[in-house]
C-alpha cells in the first residue's frame, strides 16, 4: 500500500486548463509542489538556463531570491554582505522559522552557527571545531561501525526493512548523542523527539513544538550536570571553554548542542537514504562499488560518497541569508533586506561546472560540490557525516549484497521542506541472513 503524503509546506500540483500555458511556457516551472519535491532537477535546470537568480514566493508567504548557478552560488555563500542574522529581514507574522528548524523560534534556541555572523560566529565555531578534528572523528569510527552493525543485525534475518526508519534515521541520532555526551539511557528519548521533528518538520505547534521544548529542557539540565561532572564529550568541552574565558552563555551552549544534534542527524539521514536510493536505481554504479569493496579498494567509496553528495545531496537549499546592503548576484540586483536562498542542489547539477551533471559517476574526480556549503559557514560536521555515510553504505553492500528496492520508485514519497530533501521511507528486500550461533 502506497503511503499518502502528509500535510506539508508543499501544496498539491495543479494541471493547467486547455487555454492556459504550462508554467514552463509562461513564467517558469511550478515550484514547491509534490511533483517538484519528487524530482526538482528539471525545474532547476530551467531556472539555471532562463532565470538563474529567481524571485519567488515561498510556501510560507515570504518572497526570496533563489540562486541556482554554481559560480553565483559559490559567490553568494562566501559574500559577507549576505548575513545569516534574521534581524536583517522583518518577516511576516505567518512566516516560518528562518533556519528551517521546526519549532525553534519559540524555544529560545536561536543563537547558533546557522544564523549569526562574525565575530560571534567566529567565536562559537572555534569552540565547536575542536570536536570535529580529523583525529577526533577517526577515534569515533569504531563506535560508528558498532552502531551500523547493530542496526543491520536488528533486521538482517527478516529479509526486508525500511532503510530510513530502521537504519538511516537511528544511526546518526545515536552517534551524535554519543558525541555530545548524552547518556545511553536517555538516547531513546532523543530518538523519539527527533522522530517527531523529522516526520512533521515545519510545524510550529503541536507535537513538534513540544518535542523541541522537551529537548531544550533536557539540554539545559544536561549542561548543568556536565558542569558538575564533566566528561570527554562535546558538551563538557563547551563548558570547559566557557569556564576558561570564552564567554559561552548557557543559552548559547544549549542552542549549540541543539543545532549540532538537529543538523548532525537529518543531513546524515538524507545522505544515507538518498545515497542508497541512488545506488539501487543505478545498478551498474552499485556493482562497481561492490566489486571495489570486495577487493579492499576504498578509493571508490570515498569518491563515491562525494558524488552522491553532488548528485542528490541531503541539503537542497542552504539556510537563509539576508542582504545587508544592495548588491548584485549573477547580474541580478538584490535590495537591502531581501532574503536569499542558495540552491545547492541546482548548483551541483550545473553543466557549466560539472561534465554530464545528471549522470551518476562514483569515480568522478573533479568534484568540488557545494553539498556541505562553502566559506565560513561550511558544515563543521562534514567529516563525521562522511564517516557515517561511508560506513553505512559500505556495510549495507557488504552484508546484504543482493539488496534491492521492494517497491516501484514511483511509489516512494519525499519529505517536503525548504532546506532538507529526503525520502520518507525506503523499503528494501534481500536474502535473509542466517543467525550465527556461538559456542
Amino acid at each position: 500500500m502506497t503511503e499518502k503524503p502528509a500535510p506539508s509546506a508543499f501544496p498539491p500540483p495543479s494541471a493547467p486548463t486547455d487555454d492556459q500555458q504550462t508554467p514552463s511556457e509562461a513564467q517558469g516551472p511550478e515550484l514547491f509542489t509534490w511533483e517538484f519535491a519528487t524530482d526538482p532537477y528539471p525545474a532547476y535546470a530551467w531556472l539555471r538556463e532562463n532565470s538563474p537568480v529567481h524571485r519567488t514566493t515561498l510556501p510560507s508567504g515570504v518572497d526570496a531570491w533563489l540562486v541556482t548557478r554554481y559560480a553565483d552560488a559559490k559567490q553568494a555563500l562566501a559574500d559577507q554582505r549576505l548575513s545569516k542574522n534574521p534581524a536583517h529581514h522583518d518577516e511576516p507574522a505567518h512566516a516560518k522559522s528562518k533556519t528551517g528548524i521546526p519549532g525553534e523560534r519559540g524555544a529560545n534556541l536561536m543563537t547558533h552557527l546557522l544564523n549569526i555572523d562574525p565575530p560571534d560566529h567566529t567565536r562559537l565555531r572555534r569552540l565547536v571545531s575542536k570536536a570535529f578534528t580529523p583525529r577526533r572523528v577517526a577515534e569515533f569510527a569504531p563506535r560508528v561501525q558498532e552502531l551500523t552493525d547493530a542496526f543491520i543485525d536488528a533486521f538482517a534475518e527478516k529479509g526486508e526493512a525500511d532503510l530510513i526508519h530502521e537504519f538511516a534515521f537511528p544511526l546518526p541520532i545515536y552517534a551524535i548523542c554519543d558525541l555530545l555526551g548524552v547518556p545511553r539511557e536517555d538516547q531513546d528519548d532523543f530518538r523519539d523527539w527527533a522522530g517527531m521533528m523529522i516526520r512533521h518538520g515545519g510545524g510550529p505547534r503541536g507535537g513538534v513544538a513540544r518535542s523541541v521544548k522537551k529537548m531544550r529542557g533536557y539540554l539545559a539540565e544536561l549542561i548543568h550536570r556536565k558542569r558538575l561532572d564533566p566528561g570527554d564529550d562535546l558538551i563538557s568541552g563547551l563548558i570547559r571553554a566557557s569556564d576558561h574565558g570564552e564567554h559561552l552563555t548557557e543559552n548559547e551552549a544549549a542552542a549549540m548542542a541543539f543545532i549540532l544534534l538537529f543538523a548532525g542527524f537529518e543531513t546524515t539521514v538524507n545522505l544515507i537514504g538518498n545515497g542508497m536510493y541512488a545506488l539501487l536505481t543505478h545498478p551498474e554504479q552499485r556493482e562497481r562499488l561492490q566489486r571495489a569493496l570486495e577487493e579492499g579498494d576504498t578509493d571508490l567509496l570515498e569518491t563515491g560518497v562525494e558524488e552522491l553528495l553532488r548528485f542528490d545531496g541531503p541539503v537542497e537549499l542552504a539556510t537563509w541569508r539576508f542582504a545587508t546592503e544592495a548588491l548584485t548576484v549573477g547580474g541580478q540586483d538584490i535590495a537591502a533586506g531581501d532574503p536569499v536562498l542558495v540552491v545547492l542542489a541546482a548548483a551541483d547539477r550545473d553543466p557549466a561546472r560539472f561534465a554530464e551533471p545528471d549522470t551518476l559517476d562514483l569515480s568522478r574526480r573533479d568534484n568540488q560540490h557545494l553539498g556541505y556549503g562553502h566559506g565560513i559557514h561550511y558544515c563543521l560536521g562534514a567529516p563525521l557525516a562522511r564517516l557515517e555515510g561511508q560506513t553505512a553504505l559500505a556495510t549495507l553492500l557488504r552484508r546484504l549484497p543482493d539488496l534491492q528496492l521492494a517497491v516501484d520508485p514511483a511509489d516512494l514519497r519525499w519529505r517536503g521542506g525548504l532546506i532538507m530533501r529526503g525520502l520518507r521511507t525506503l523499503p528494501v528486500e534481500f536474502a535473509p541472513a542466517q543467525r550465527t550461533v556461538s559456542d
